[in-house]
């Protein structure tokens, strides 16, 4: 597997990456090892996670993955000078009181207590990737379709945030800074700043992206392509809607699958995943894969592995037997008649999990 440049930072990284938010909630400390030595094994060197996760989000679960994460690296000396690890810290709160006391905004010393935080979990000197979670703006996000301009509060500013990063980077904490759930005017605006005063440019957004969520693809690809910003996709599997588990019995159907985490977090269907018209065009897609010979599985990674707009897609597996579909999936190629069906689907059904 060949490893990219993420931006105009020196990480190298694999075009798979192993998202850990299931470790410490769906996937117990000795599987989550097994899966990250597996991981290891099958070439991967990026990983990343959040002080935020486990997910769905608890107070008893919050820490709980880098905890994990980093108990794994203590038990494998000489690994973590091998491996890109990425975290996140958590933007403002809402409605989560476990997070920062409820406060609703997340300050320059909040990013340096956070970064010291993960660092302590993870047992590690530095962090490649620190990321933030998401916008200290009011944007909509996790589903959210509407931007509304009421909603403003006075917040930490961008610039402040920066400024913030800039001094774990100097302290040498932190190799390089990325966002997620971003808007291209936050992009814009974190790039203009940086470049106008001297601070950390970011190297990354990561944010949604599958069959189903193609939002990227309405302004925001153009944006990291111009400055040089490098995407990381989440969720391609779209919370295992595209592959096919759910096609006959639907997510709350008597033979839907009760570990799987639609079917078992009510708090997940109730956000887009759990939206009816996603599930249809999942199925939609499914049987689009097997006319053409492949599982709703392969057609959904291969989807993001080719994109030219992503850098690394992030697979979030329950077993090593999940992550091994996964990586095995990498090389699939969709022929041109697939790639145009595809976009047929999307011009009929748009966006539905956006």
């Amino acid at each position: 597997m060949k490893t990219v440049t993420l931006g105009r930072s020196d990480l190298q990284v694999t075009p798979i990456c192993l998202g850990t938010m299931t470790f410490g909630e769906q996937v117990d400390e000795p599987t989550a090892h097994a899966i990250m030595d597996r991981a290891v094994e099958r070439g991967i060197n990026f990983l990343d996670t959040a002080e935020m996760y486990a997910v769905p989000p608890r107070a008893e679960t919050f820490n709980a993955t880098e905890i994990i994460m980093g108990n794994w690296l203590a038990a494998r000396p000489g690994l973590r000078q091998k491996l890109v690890l990425a975290t996140k810290v958590a933007g403002p709160s809402r409605g989560m009181p476990w997070v920062r006391g409820g406060k609703g905004d997340l300050s320059g010393a909040d990013i340096i207590a956070a970064c010291d935080g993960s660092l302590q979990r993870l047992k590690t000197d530095v962090i490649d990737l620190y990321q933030i979670h998401w916008p200290n703006r009011s944007v909509p996000m996790f589903g959210a379709l509407y931007y509304k301009p009421t909603d403003e509060q006075a917040q930490t500013s961008m610039h402040a945030q920066l400024e913030a990063l800039g001094t774990l980077i100097k302290a040498g904490k932190v190799r390089a800074v990325g966002l997620s759930n971003e808007t291209p005017y936050g992009v814009h605006e974190f790039v203009r700043l940086a470049e106008q005063h001297g601070l950390p440019r970011v190297a990354t957004v990561q944010n949604v992206y599958n069959l189903i969520s193609r939002g990227l693809e309405n302004g925001l690809d153009e944006t990291l392509h111009r400055l040089g910003v490098s995407f990381l996709a989440y969720s391609p599997l779209a919370f295992g809607l595209l592959t096919g588990k759910y096609d006959d019995s639907g997510i709350e159907g008597p033979g839907a699958p009760k570990e799987a985490r639609i079917a078992r977090y009510e708090s997940v269907r109730k956000q887009r995943w759990g939206r009816k018209e996603a599930l249809a065009a999942a199925k939609r897609y499914s049987a689009l894969a097997r006319a053409h010979g492949l599982t709703p599985t392969q057609l959904a990674l291969a989807f993001c592995y080719t994109k030219w707009q992503v850098a690394s897609t992030i697979i979030g597996v329950t077993s090593v037997a999940q992550l091994d579909e996964d990586i095995n999936a990498f090389g699939t190629t969709l022929t041109p008649d697939a790639l145009a069906a595809i976009d047929a689907i999307r011009l009929e059904l748009r966006d539905p999990a956006y």
